[in-house]
């Protein structure tokens, strides 16, 4: 008798299971010790994504060295990246391509056909807003009319949570990449309930966006700029040591802020009136971080854009019907699927019956290895999206296997103060079959509603399927020319 026969008859046998559940299930209802482990085949069993993923592999030549090559490249730059908010300013003023007629939406393209119904309740109340409409009815008439231009904020340097709309007159928040010199934009955070980017647009939600841009924009302005700009990316590195992702939970990011902004403020608004007013507002917006966190990502993201052969995600987005992502090698090509609800917490009265699919870009979080990547580091965030410690630590342990890295400036104290996953990799997307996870406020389904919750959303397999055979096409052209970075 050999050996390892007498192990196996003395220790029992050692089962590692890597297929169905049922099968684990049935050896450990009797008392076999099994390992499960979760593995699915490549493109989940198509022939041609599985090809592509092994084709298209890091190696040491042909393809797999020029996208070796390139990521890191990409990913470099992005960790580089040093946001700062520097300034406010009009959006007609500063965001390429915005212009008199035109309205800047979350998510990739869409018409006002394909709108979902936050958004098309975004646009009526920005229409309200600028005043090209009297009424609502006017604004419903003038939105379907074919006179206004929509175009996603991802395609002029912006971005936008939930319905994500910025017309011309709104104030933007401008952060800047100190390392490269790009530029990002995005509004200001209006707060939670009833606020025109869960699609609401009553006259009080249009009063405190005209307060915003009135009074909250010019204190903001002179604050920041007196201040010499504030770091993103040291308080946001702060704030996740805190307790905070940076997405859905900003509490201790925004204390951070307020707490920045609290004596420049005093000595540079000279209405006592004003002061109080802004300070208030502050005061009492638990989410005001989030936009320009979202902008700082925005601006980070950009650094890694256009690097040829990099399968490194610079933009995921959606408009309440689908989920768009594009890759840093093709930074102008939108790759788009229908994308589902998120699961999670209702408030009192709602259910996800009356739920929106998952909106907005603030999926620049996760897309810049922030929010449901780093919900190990924020376990407090499972009381308002659902899901337990161990889930938001699983969480995260999965989203380390579809990066291309680790961020050393966002470090996760439970993790043992491990560098935060950071940069999405189509291809390991597609061969994992795992897809990033978001964490988001969830909108009612109908225009003119608000927020009905939050929760956790998973990202459609099918984008990066169809991102990855773009990138093989791409790269294969490459190795035909010999071309390198």
């Amino acid at each position: 008798m050999s050996s390892k026969t007498e192990t196996l008859i003395k220790e029992g046998p050692r089962v590692v299971n890597i297929g169905l559940d049922s099968f684990a299930d049935n050896l450990a209802s009797l008392g076999a010790p099994v390992t499960r482990l979760d593995w699915r085949p490549p493109g989940e069993g198509d022939a041609e994504l599985a090809r592509l993923v092994a084709e298209l592999a890091d190696d040491t030549e042909g393809a797999g060295a020029l996208i070796r090559e390139a990521n890191g490249v990409a990913l470099s730059r992005f960790l580089a990246a040093r946001p700062m908010w520097v300034g406010m300013a009009r959006a007609i003023d500063v965001i390429p391509g915005m212009d008199d007629h035109t309205i800047l939406h979350a998510g990739p393209p869409v018409d006002w056909d394909g709108m979902c119904g936050p958004i098309k309740g975004a646009v009526v109340g920005a229409l309200l807003y600028e005043g090209w409409a009297r009424s609502e009815k006017q604004a419903w008439r003038l939105a379907a009319s074919g006179r206004i231009r929509y175009s996603p904020c991802n395609d002029h340097q912006a971005v936008g949570p939930m319905a994500g709309i910025i017309s011309p007159s709104m104030p933007v928040m401008v952060v800047r990449n100190e390392t490269a010199g790009n530029i990002a934009y995005a509004t200001m955070n209006e707060g939670w309930g009833r606020a025109l980017r869960f699609g609401a647009y009553d006259p009080p939600v249009i009063r405190k966006l005209k307060w915003m841009e009135k009074t909250l924009a010019p204190a903001l302005k002179g604050a920041v700029e007196q201040m010499g700009g504030i770091d993103v990316r040291s308080m946001t590195a702060r704030a996740l040591h805190m307790g905070d992702e940076c997405h859905n939970r900003d509490v201790a990011a925004t204390t951070l802020l307020f707490r920045d902004l609290t004596l420049a403020l005093a000595g540079t608004v000279r209405s006592r009136s004003v002061l109080a007013s802004v300070l208030d507002f502050l005061a009492h917006q638990e989410h005001f971080f989030l936009n320009v966190s979202m902008a700082a990502c925005k601006a980070a993201l950009q650094a890694a854009e256009g690097v040829p052969n990099s399968t490194m995600v610079t933009v995921l987005a959606r408009n309440g019907r689908e989920l768009g992502l594009r890759v840093s090698a093709l930074p102008d090509r939108w790759f788009a699927a229908i994308t589902g609800t998120a699961e999670g917490l209702f408030f009192p009265g709602y259910s996800a019956a009356d739920a929106n699919p998952d909106i907005g870009d603030s999926a620049i979080s996760e897309a810049a290895g922030i929010g449901a990547f780093v919900m190990a580091t924020a376990p407090a965030i499972t009381q308002v999206i659902g899901g337990t410690t161990e889930t938001a630590l699983a969480a995260t342990q999965n989203m380390y296997r579809i990066t291309l890295g680790e961020n050393p400036n966002y470090t996760l104290p439970i993790l043992g103060f491990r560098g935060g996953p950071a940069g999405i990799d189509v291809r390991r997307v597609v061969e994992t079959g795992i897809t990033p996870l978001i964490d988001t406020g969830i909108a009612h389904k109908d225009p003119g509603h608000g927020s009905i919750g939050a929760g956790i959303a998973k990202a459609p397999l099918a984008c990066f399927n169809e991102a990855l055979r773009a990138m093989a096409d791409h790269v294969r052209k490459a190795v035909d020319k010999g071309a390198g970075l």
